[in-house]
């Protein structure tokens, strides 16, 4: 009788998975509670953090061992640990060959193991398609040779990648869900303790060292000249916990310490209260975008490194605002352009636009509710039936 139980039970769907920083964490608990609510029993195991294991995700190592930034000897000595790890996981893996292996994000750790993988006969998919429209467009072929199917966060990728031969979905993007369509200005300022009718302008030099020593220096000059245009000017700075004590450092050489609000985290709060941002390209443009907001977009790194950059780069745009509309909705103020004087304009600009909710400000937010409705999708669902297809293959 016990036998005839057993083998009525479907055996359960075995999933390797690698998810790297707190974004593929999320990504990844969202694909394992698409399969949960699906009906779908699943075995998932690999490296990974919080909110997949509160998916009953198993983590031989957490999500936090991928995360390594800068070009130091200790940078080094984390990379060789990072690929003695890749070996010890796809060893593992080929030895028990899982359904499926699903990569979320992490590239350059995930494409070399999904494609040994893949060699082994391991079905693979990356969650998160690699940047190949705006930069490193070889990589088209690693990811050709490496992944069966890709999860795509913006809907115009599914078909560049078809047109090289790899199958791919759009899945929506969570940030889109997260945030909602109209947001209230108002309580988010109550919740911050600003004033309600003074203009305020959020400042996001980005979160990494090189970004903030880079810019930060910069957003503060152009801050002190907005300042000097609206007296009762409101600046306020969210940061990261590991980076406040850099942060402070320059406020206090550039003497701003009681003219910028420093917030613990909080970014989010700070761009549903900020008239405008002035804001380091990154996945942050796109929440600003998400909250509506008129922004200016900087970034400034070494000039040996920008050379670089420039030299692979396959878009007009950096900001992923402007990348998504096809168009420069926003500026763009990057390198030697990005100066005190000209941030200080561009942002006064804006600041008056929004203001005064003139035919520039609202031509803006329709293009950004529009952005923002084509992000949307139920990315539980989508992503774990994508993946389900790839299995049943």
């Amino acid at each position: 009788m016990n036998s005839l139980v057993t083998s009525s039970v479907a055996a359960p769907l075995r999933m390797g998975m690698v998810a790297g920083e707190a974004s593929g964490d999320l990504l990844a608990s969202l694909l394992l509670q698409g399969m949960s609510q699906q009906g779908a029993s699943v075995q998932a195991w690999g490296i990974g953090g919080e909110k997949m294991q509160q998916q009953a995700f198993q983590a031989l190592w957490p999500s936090e061992r991928l995360a390594v930034h800068g070009y130091s000897w200790e940078v080094f000595k984390r990379v060789a640990g990072l690929l003695r790890i890749r070996r010890t996981l796809g060893d593992q893996l080929l030895a028990v060959k899982p359904d499926v292996f699903v990569g979320v994000d992490a590239p350059d750790f995930n494409l070399g193991l999904e494609k040994r993988l893949r060699a082994g006969g391991v079905p693979t998919a990356h969650f998160v398609c690699p940047s190949i429209w705006a930069w490193r467009p070889e990589r088209v072929e690693t990811i050709r040779s490496a992944v069966d199917h890709v999860l795509c966060l913006f809907p115009f990728e599914p078909a560049l990648l078809q047109n090289h031969g790899i199958a791919a979905s759009f899945v929506g993007h969570p940030l889109a869900n997260a945030i909602a369509l109209h947001t209230d200005t108002q309580a988010a300022r109550v919740a911050l303790g600003l004033p309600l009718e003074a203009p305020v302008v959020a400042l996001l030099p980005g979160s990494r060292s090189k970004e903030i020593d880079y810019l930060l220096p910069r957003f503060l000059l152009a801050a002190k000249a907005l300042l000097a245009q609206h007296p009762t000017l409101q600046l306020i700075l969210p940061s990261v916990a590991a980076q406040v004590p850099r942060v402070e450092r320059l406020l206090q050489i550039h003497g701003m310490q009681a003219q910028v609000r420093l917030l613990a985290g909080q970014s989010h709060f700070a761009l549903q209260a900020c008239d405008t941002t002035l804001i380091a390209s990154g996945t942050a443009t796109l929440e600003a975008a998400l909250f509506k907001k008129p922004m200016v977009i900087s970034y400034a790194m070494h000039p040996i490194s920008a050379m670089l950059m420039r030299r692979k780069q396959l878009q007009p745009w950096v900001g992923l605002p402007n990348i998504l509309l096809r168009e420069m909705a926003v500026p763009e103020l990057l390198q030697d352009a990005a100066t005190p004087e000209a941030l200080a304009q561009s942002t006064h600009e804006w600041l008056q636009a929004s203001l005064s909710r003139n035919a520039q400000w609202q031509a803006l937010q329709e293009k950004l509710l529009g952005l923002h409705q084509s992000l949307q999708a139920n990315t539980a669902e989508i992503s774990a039936h994508a993946i389900q297809n790839l299995v049943a293959r």
